[in-house]
């Protein structure tokens, strides 16, 4: 019986810059920043040890050009280790590494094989008995359906289609790059779809097989979880078995912390640590990069609103005594409500006199116009990638068009600023 295992990867981003690191200092820091090549050589190493037929990487291999050529010394060190054991390696491109995107590149070694962006192409592995087919992006907007051209099967082969695609609309707030149906890549007649591009893994069809690798690591909130390639085990022509192997060496995760019985500010801190010390324990022997969210109705929501970067530095502060490398603190957002509604005797009217005012305001139409035209041309000129990757609350509601949450919002907070210092 003839039986070969192989890697399919892709959205590795190397060197994708992360945000929240300005003027972040430390170990933790530094294994965020460099992640994403962590994560490549862990797999890497993988696919050496369990002795992998050959690497597909379905798009997505860079962040877009590169900024020196170390990006592309680092691939082709990785590359050269994977020579040494004998192991082919077949990368397409997509929209972050197009034809069109790249303008620095290095000659790779002869046990890597990279996919046409002029049309489709097909490599064979005559040893095991491997067709794969594919065809790279030419340009970052590649809006025609690329896998309508792919070749037909070959026959006695195991047919593999590589392709870097939004399928239809399915990657949700991804661009509908290459688009292609479920039901066409199904009967296509290949054994298994090799696809990248929605960062979010998962098996949509068996027998064919069309599966979404996902991302190697993380790079920000958007992209918390575990974070793996597939590992396929084919035997006599079919598949036996697809396996997630776990590759993130960052493990990016919600917290969220309950302070309705937080009586002090103190309270809200030591349950800040308690939560941050159980979800490390979570995080599987990883470096864990959390956003804490403060939840629940409390007396205490107007201080915790004034207190904002306080808190941040407690929970920091928090982190860093689990150890140097055990979590990081990315942001903490204080989503709790006051216990109470506050009477006219024990805020003061001119206090609550604003608090009318800015609850007027929220449901003022002509006052969201005027917001809608000072920051609707500058949320315009954002490119698509970088308005997919803001994770700032008030932001996403200014993308969003939500004005009124932008007013309630900062309405607040000034109360709670002058609430606070009232006490």
């Amino acid at each position: 019986m003839s039986t070969f295992q192989f890697i399919h990867t892709g959205d590795i981003h190397l060197d994708s810059p992360l945000r929240g690191l300005s003027g972040q200092e430390g170990p933790a820091a530094e294994r965020i920043r460099t992640a994403t090549r962590t994560a490549f050589e862990d797999l890497i190493t993988q696919a050496i040890d369990r002795q992998a037929a050959f690497v597909v990487i379905a798009g997505d291999l860079y962040d877009g050009d590169w900024r020196d050529f170390h990006t592309g010394l680092f691939f082709v060190r990785q590359m050269g280790r994977l020579r040494g054991a004998k192991i082919p390696a077949f990368v397409l491109h997509g929209n972050h590494d197009a034809e069109s995107q790249i303008t620095k590149r290095l000659t790779l070694p002869d046990n890597v094989e990279v996919f046409s962006y002029r049309k489709p192409q097909t490599f064979k592995l005559d040893d095991c008995r491997v067709a794969l087919h594919g065809q790279s992006f030419r340009l970052q907007a590649t809006t025609e359906n690329l896998a309508a051209a792919y070749p037909a099967p070959i026959k006695g082969y195991f047919n593999i289609g590589v392709l870097h695609t939004a399928l239809g609309g399915m990657g949700g707030s991804h661009e509908n790059y290459a688009p292609c149906t479920l039901e066409e890549l199904v009967n296509k007649g290949y054994d298994y779809w090799a696809l990248a591009h929605v960062h979010q893994g998962g098996v949509l069809h068996r027998n064919p097989h069309v599966v979404f690798c996902g991302n190697l690591q993380g790079r920000h909130i958007r992209e918390a979880g575990p974070k793996s390639a597939q590992l396929v085990t084919v035997q006599d022509g079919a598949i036996e078995g697809a396996e997630l192997l776990q590759t993130d060496v960052v493990r990016w995760m919600h917290v969220d912390v309950p302070v309705s019985g937080s009586a002090r500010f103190g309270d809200v801190v030591d349950q800040i640590k308690r939560s941050i010390d159980e979800a490390a324990k979570n995080a599987e022997g990883r470096l864990l990069a959390c956003r804490i969210k403060l939840t629940g109705p409390t007396a205490l929501h107007a201080e915790l609103m004034a207190s904002a970067p306080q808190l941040l530095a407690e929970a920091r502060a928090a982190a860093l005594a689990l150890g140097e490398e055990v979590a990081w603190i990315e942001r903490v957002i204080n989503a709790t409500v006051p216990a109470t509604a506050v009477s006219n005797q024990s805020e003061g009217s001119a206090i609550n006199d604003l608090k009318v005012l800015l609850a007027q305001a929220a449901g003022d139409s002509d006052l969201q116009a005027e917001i809608a035209n000072d920051l609707g041309d500058l949320v315009r000129r954002l490119p698509h990638d970088a308005v997919l990757d803001i994770d700032d609350f008030l932001l996403e509601a200014v993308i969003a068009k939500q004005y009124s949450v932008v007013i309630e919002q900062a309405g607040e907070y000034l109360s709670a600023r002058l609430t606070a210092e009232r006490r």
